[in-house]
């Protein structure tokens, strides 16, 4: 099946209490070149996604647009600094004593104190994370590898229906190919007997001479190896194996 190398495809999923959205598009290129735009807060998942592109991807510069919500994922823990709010609690005490004052000590009251409550963002497991990502980009490497399915489908539709006008003209050619040369060998028979006529040359030297002329107009050897291009244009567009520019190079150079 061919494949185009220009495709794009787009996956969005809450995972992890995350809004997930992956883009993936790409554009004509001889090697795979693989770029990931991401939050820099999960640069620690680019490898892991490079690893999945290149291998739904064999060639062509993928562009992969990472975009994600973590509001719902967000997870804080509030930590008590113990030390900090005995010190507190202790000071308060002996005001109270020392001076005879009224009234508990609450906690609210050494909630408001500075640094006595913290508040934190949990730790993140970056390798749940990171399958996440990679989750929602295998499904818009799907997305992406069907569209490039069906524009590849249209592609190899259109090479085929050129290859089948190129074999019809070939027909066409061999079929009056000996005409040609008959023809040609007639005519270069005919000028060579008008030029050398006051010369003194053995005739049959000539028409043998014009034979051999004649026969280079022949195509016969140039045919066959169209045909044989053919065959192999044929084998690839009909093949799943990727085809770079050094095969198609080989091709057009035998």
């Amino acid at each position: 099946m061919v494949k185009s190398m220009t495709g794009y495809g787009r996956a969005r999923e809450m995972r992890g209490g995350r809004d997930i959205t992956v883009e993936v598009r790409s554009v004509n290129n001889r090697y795979l070149d693989c770029t990931v735009k991401m939050p820099r807060a999960y640069i620690f998942a680019e490898d892991a996604i490079k690893g999945r592109v290149q291998k739904a991807v064999s060639r062509g510069k993928v562009d992969v647009f990472v975009t994600i919500d973590a509001t719902g994922a967000d997870e804080t823990v509030v930590a008590v600094n113990e030390p900090l709010a005995r010190g507190y609690y202790d000071a308060l005490m002996r005001l109270k004593n020392t001076f005879g004052l009224e009234g508990a000590v609450t906690p609210d009251m050494l909630a408001r104190f500075p640094d006595v409550l913290t508040v934190t963002k949990a730790e993140e497991d970056v390798e749940a994370i990171a399958a996440d990502i990679c989750a929602v980009l295998d499904d818009a490497l799907t997305a992406y590898n069907e569209m490039r399915a069906v524009e590849g489908a249209k592609l190899a539709e259109d090479v085929g229906s050129r290859a089948d006008t190129i074999e019809e003209t070939v027909a066409r050619v061999e079929q009056r190919s000996p005409e040609t040369v008959a023809a040609y060998r007639q005519r270069l028979e005919a000028k060579m007997m008008e030029v050398l006529q006051s010369a003194t040359i053995d005739e049959s030297r000539i028409l043998t001479e014009a034979a051999i002329f004649a026969d280079k107009v022949a195509v016969d050897e140039e045919t066959v190896r169209l045909h044989s291009h053919m065959a192999q244009l044929r084998t690839m567009l009909a093949g799943d194996i990727p085809v770079g520019r050094s095969k198609q190079q080989s091709l057009l150079h035998e």
